[in-house]
């Protein structure tokens, strides 16, 4: 058979079947076992603390169900796409396979916990205004079970069928066909349940994410080729040898990188869900910020003022004081569901920042709002700082380049109490992405390693891999986008394989747009269908 036909022989390819060991099973276990009973301590103390005492426990049993679905869509998410990571350190004997995914889970765990939570937040203003506003609902409680088991179900399918396929991709269209159910069970065009720009947004980092990987891992390689001459970075492994140190360290690294970038990244997708599970069942403790500083308060109040006089500035001095809250609560929320700007929007924003500033100062702190007030004063904000996020985009010429400014500073307090993620649940997310990337990565690491390209994956392809992967993802997390770290690092290795003309096997590459193209309609129909039958559930 000609080399360049053939796909890694058994003599070539890796020990895939070692386990962590009766010691490591113990420890797994252990570490699920801690994470569970950490979670549910968390809860309880967050509740006790704020007050909140149980009158029925259904609340709190869907809380922990929820909870679980949602954790364990971050499981998933780990074997699921984090396999990616390890292929190339696995394939280049750069490190043994089980030590590979213990080292691997480790850096995702500690990339989740460095995470920003741009990303979180972004996910979830996806969703229909409508919804978050009543999270606490049956209606929110269906959405989030519906979004998140459909996810769920889609990605074990691919899983089991060994196509990498994005979990971003599979979350962002349960949400989106959420929405859709949801506009549609009252009456409304499809159309109308979804932030189309803020999904169009994601969709094209999501379209040109791979093809940035196949793209930028090609031309890395054939720099890489021109730069360092070493032939042994272009051979195929021998069997079972390490490489040398130096690209050893190289792979290593990169597959570091890729681990932690994924775990910022796709960590904060199940961090975003899950603050939206805690505000809904337990607002008192969560749907409110209640540990911003001191200063917070009477910063909080002079950007309201400053944000009422650009508002006032604006409207030529008439402000809206003819709208009731009410009113204007009602105005804000047409514009951000319907993105028109109308005569009305400014007033009844300046009637809504008056609003919110009066009952945050007649309380005196955040800390200090009663249960009763906690979720129309989230509510509010929240409000406000999507329709200042809307007129930043809109730039109505209503609005000066001042009074821009003054909105936006404005719009970082209103984030700083309401957008915050507990410790605890970045750490719950942590446990269950790095667990997850211990258990379940063979088959999509034999796909990556194996059935991409076909010829053996050499050193050099695995490095510009990775590396691309990692620069990608991480960018991406700076802009507050979600990517899948599936698609970047398939398509680089794809791009290297096409780069050294070593050919690319056609049915996986098949596999992979089949899997590309499907996951959105697939996910958007499966939640959708969940949504309507959860809602005549609850």
């Amino acid at each position: 058979m000609n080399a360049t036909l053939a796909a890694p022989s058994s003599t070539t390819r890796p020990d895939l079947d070692k386990g962590l060991g009766a010691a490591g099973r113990i420890g797994f276990g252990a570490a699920i076992a801690a994470a569970l009973v950490y979670v549910g301590y968390s809860v309880y103390s967050d509740a006790a603390a704020v007050g909140v005492e149980p009158t029925t426990y259904l609340p709190f049993l869907l809380l922990f169900v929820a909870l679980l679905i949602a954790l364990g869509f971050e499981f998933v998410n780990g074997f699921h796409d984090t396999a990616n990571a390890v292929a190339t350190v696995i394939y280049t004997n750069a490190m043994p396979a089980n030590i590979a995914v213990v080292w691997s889970g480790f850096f995702n765990f500690l990339g989740v916990l460095l995470s920003t939570g741009a990303v979180a937040f972004g996910i979830v203003s996806l969703l229909p205004v409508e919804l978050i506003l009543q999270v606490g609902s049956n209606a929110g409680f269906a959405m989030v079970f519906a979004l998140l088991l459909a996810a769920i179900i889609w990605n074990l399918a691919t899983w089991w069928l060994g196509i990498p396929s994005s979990s971003s991709h599979t979350l962002i269209g349960s949400i989106i066909g959420v929405g859709v159910a949801n506009a549609m069970m009252h009456g409304k065009s499809g159309t109308a349940g979804v932030d189309w720009s803020k999904a169009t947004e994601i969709g094209q980092a999501l379209l040109f994410s791979p093809l940035i990987g196949f793209g930028v891992a090609a031309l890395l390689f054939l720099a890489m080729r021109v730069l360092v001459r070493k032939k042994e970075l272009y051979e195929e492994p021998k069997d079972g040898v390490p490489p040398p140190l130096w690209i050893r360290a190289l792979l290593i690294f990169t597959c570091t990188g890729v681990s932690f970038a994924h775990g910022s990244n796709d960590g904060q997708k199940g961090m975003g869900l899950i603050m939206l599970i805690l505000i809904g069942t337990v607002p008192t403790a969560y749907a409110l910020n209640r540990a911003v500083p001191e200063r917070y308060t009477a910063e909080f109040h002079s950007r309201s003022i400053a944000a009422e006089v650009a508002l006032s500035g604006s409207l030529g001095g008439s402000g809206g004081t003819d709208m009731t809250p009410a009113q204007a609560r009602r105005q804000v929320t047409i514009y951000i569901a319907e993105k028109t700007f109308t005569p009305a929007t400014l007033p009844a924003l300046s009637v809504l920042v008056h609003d919110v500033d009066a009952q945050v100062m007649g309380y005196g702190s955040l800390a200090k709002v009663p249960a009763a007030a906690v979720s129309n004063i989230r509510n509010d904000m929240y409000l406000a700082s999507e329709a200042i996020k809307s007129l930043g985009k809109q730039k109505p010429e209503a609005l000066s380049e001042a009074a821009q400014e003054s909105l936006a500073t404005y719009k970082t307090s209103l984030d700083a109490g309401t957008r915050f993620i507990p410790t605890w649940v970045k750490v719950a997310v942590a446990f269950a992405l790095g667990l997850g990337t211990m258990v379940g990565w063979r088959r999509i690491v034999v796909t990556v390693g194996e059935k991409i390209g076909k010829t053996h994956l050499t050193y050099a392809q695995g490095a510009a891999a990775e590396l691309v992967a990692m620069g990608t993802i991480l960018g991406a997390d700076h802009l507050g986008l979600p990517v899948s770290t599936t698609h970047v690092l398939s398509s680089g290795v794809a791009g290297t394989m096409a780069a050294n003309r070593s050919g690319l096997q056609m049915s996986t590459i098949r596999n992979l747009l089949i899997a590309w193209v499907l996951t959105l309609p697939v996910s958007i129909v499966i939640a959708g269908v969940l949504y309507m039958i959860f809602a005549q559930i609850f």
